[in-house]
């Protein structure tokens, strides 16, 4: 493996970097110790690899990090990916985890609705792009209020009848008395890689790649 300038992974913070630390470790890359202390504020952390160091962020700002070069890999889901279509992100790997949907939901005793005669809905979400794209596609004008987080109150407090979020199990939508009615996505982390890095440290990335992809593989 070629080494230059220090490589950056950035990793998203909450249930996927549960998910992906095995596949980190498989591929031969063990964070200092202070990457697993609950008490560290740290959001740089150096490994076991000389001139790669991870860190850590909110899963938006991965791709962020990674579409303008300030990461050289990440990890990323698809959801994000779509969303913000960055040009300059190349996704060579799903690593099969993170595994959820994006689906549309709404109170339940308003989900007998049939979605195919709606012509224009209002919805609030984390994903305008993908929600207005996918709805204009089917011929549905999506009006969209963006949200980060809480979606499920807007319901309740009469934001927007539907949301368009996440869903893992659907517990959470059921406990706030949520019906999931359409699926408009499945959704699984890639690891994706910054273009122009790629083009000036072929070797070194590929070199990664390679090793992520024998750990997904098992």
């Amino acid at each position: 493996m070629e080494l230059s300038e220090k490589l950056v992974l950035a990793l998203p913070k909450g249930r996927i970097l549960e998910e992906v630390m095995p596949l980190v470790r498989a591929a031969g890359i063990e964070p200092e110790a202070a990457f697993d202390d609950p008490k560290s504020r740290a959001l740089e952390f150096d490994t076991n690899i000389p001139g790669l160091s991870i860190i850590r962020v909110r899963a938006f700002d991965a791709a962020t990090f990674v579409a303008f070069g300030a990461a050289h890999l990440g990890v990323v889901g698809n959801d994000v990916l779509q969303e913000f279509g960055y040009a300059d992100l190349y996704s060579p790997l799903d690593l099969d985890i993170g595994h959820c949907r994006l689906s549309l939901a709404m109170p339940v005793d308003e989900a007998t609705e049939d979605p195919k005669e709606w012509s224009h809905i209002r919805v609030a979400t984390k994903y305008p792009n993908m929600t207005r794209r996918y709805y204009a596609e089917r011929g549905i004008q999506a009006e969209c209020i963006k949200l980060n987080g809480a979606m499920e109150l807007a319901p309740k407090l009469g934001l927007s009848r539907r949301i368009v979020d996440l869903v893992s199990t659907g517990g959470t939508l059921k406990a706030n008395g949520l019906k999931e009615v359409e699926v408009l996505t499945h959704i699984s982390s890639r690891l994706v890689v910054n273009r122009p890095a790629f083009k000036t440290r072929p070797r070194e990335i590929s070199y990664w790649i390679d090793r992520f992809r024998e750990a997904t593989n098992g």
